[in-house]
């Protein structure tokens, strides 16, 4: 017969909330000097510039930047099919309701005119590694010479010529290089080939592999619109499971099952999308504009955000939060207002308030609003902090936000979330022995 021994062991299971952080950029537009057309970057840059599935997200680019892109470039796109991909989604973006004020006007004559991008399409004419390995090149030398001398930015995306030999894509890879050093003023983006379904081991991924290689070695610019047709938007990968450029993967079609299971979103919108799914061209063509940004002199996303000391506080603890804003990329400096507002069921402690890095003054006189306002140059770094005791006796989420404004330009927010006086659960445990 089997004795049966139980032992009540308590233990105490907490909700816990995720600490929330926001990236942020941020560029000022007040008193900026008139800036006049010029080339995006001198060559290749002190690092690479690398556009993959990470460079989708439309809200993290200041649309200050968004105008300098149309301000600054000029480009030329050599592609045939499957280059057309990113141009059709600019479109679909130019036609919807992204497009507030023409943010995101283009044209594809490469005309220069005010407030829309200059962008040349289909010239030159042709393919990479079509009609042969060396054409594009002298294409792209003649129009250069000739009637693209406005052109700063040269484009040119493979069809299927990438599926190649390493000798070719060394062709590739050098004659690039060689326009690079001629043309100093010019820059030139590199790309890699469209999936074709062999996976992580197949021949592509290994020619895209070295594409890769190079420009980070190089310090260059890549659009890599092999990368942003292995992630849907969520950040699940696909390449392992043989994804191609139509989206399809063993197992279904990602592209299809996101927009299911995300109806209405705008990067469904619907369009006539070359070889693929609407949502992949609507994908390059946010990673386009993050690409002409970049050029333009954005730095890329900054790294603010606000956190709390503790997450599970209880009545009467003490939680120290924390403010970061920093990285900045304004092209002067930017003067930022921050407000936290201490929320219900928190008491700000009296003369808690303090703030490092930046240039300005802070003010607790209105507690609970506590603000900072200052000047950043876009190196710089301010941390603001402050406690806050928990004065509720009730469980509660709290959701702490503060307020980032940069007046006439652009305003993001940053939360923490704090569960206070989590409930208490009674787990048993029964332990068995046998005799």
């Amino acid at each position: 017969m089997k004795a049966t021994k139980v032992l009540a062991i308590v233990t105490t299971c907490v909700f816990l909330a995720a600490l929330s952080m926001s990236g942020l950029s941020i560029a000022s537009e007040a008193d900026e000097p008139a800036l006049e057309a010029g080339p995006a970057i001198d060559g290749a840059g002190s690092e690479p510039i690398i556009i993959d599935h990470t460079c989708t997200d439309l809200s993290k680019i200041p649309d200050y930047w968004i105008e300098q892109a149309k301000d600054l470039l000029r480009l030329s796109y050599g592609h045939t099919s499957h280059g057309s991909q990113p141009i059709t989604g600019m479109s679909v973006l130019e036609s919807g309701p992204l497009n507030v004020g023409g943010l995101y006007d283009f044209n594809t004559n490469g005309a220069i005119q005010a407030g829309i991008l200059s962008l040349a399409d289909y010239t030159p004419s042709g393919d990479l590694g079509n009609p042969d390995r060396y054409t594009w090149a002298t294409l792209t030398r003649n129009y250069l010479d000739g009637s693209g001398s406005d052109r700063n930015v040269v484009v040119w995306s493979w069809c299927g010529q990438a599926n190649t030999t390493p000798e070719n894509i060394d062709i590739y890879l050098n004659l690039m290089n060689d326009l690079e050093q001629d043309y100093p003023d010019v820059t030139f983006v590199y790309m890699t080939g469209h999936l074709v379904g062999t996976g992580e081991t197949g021949n592509l991924h290994l020619r895209n592999e070295q594409i890769r290689a190079f420009v980070r070695t190089n310090n260059g610019v890549l659009f890599d619109f092999a990368d942003i047709e292995s992630y849907d938007p969520d950040g699940n990968y696909f390449l392992d499971l043989d994804a191609d450029d139509g989206c399809n993967y063993d197992g279904g079609n990602w592209a299809d099952e996101w927009c299911a299971e995300n109806p209405g979103d705008p990067l469904c919108a619907s369009c006539s999308c070359a070889h693929s799914r609407p949502l992949n061209c609507n994908l390059k063509a946010r990673a386009f504009w993050w690409m002409l940004a970049r050029l333009a002199g954005w730095a890329g996303p900054g790294e603010t955000a606000k956190v709390a000391s503790t997450i599970t506080p209880t009545l009467g603890d003490t939680v120290a939060y924390t403010v970061t804003v920093q990285n900045l990329t304004a092209p002067l400096t930017a003067t930022v207002y921050i407000t936290d507002t201490v929320p219900t069921g928190l008491t700000y402690v009296p003369g808690s308030l303090d703030v490092a890095g930046g240039t300005g003054a802070y003010d607790d006189s209105n507690a609970p609003e506590l603000t900072w306002s200052g000047v950043l140059s876009p190196t710089s770094m301010v941390t603001m902090t402050y406690q806050a005791q928990v004065t509720t006796a009730s469980p509660a989420e709290i959701v702490n936000t503060a307020t980032i404004d940069v007046p006439g330009y652009q305003t993001f927010t940053v939360t923490a979330t704090i569960i206070v006086n989590p409930h208490q659960f009674w787990l048993p445990f029964v332990l068995r022995n046998s005799p």
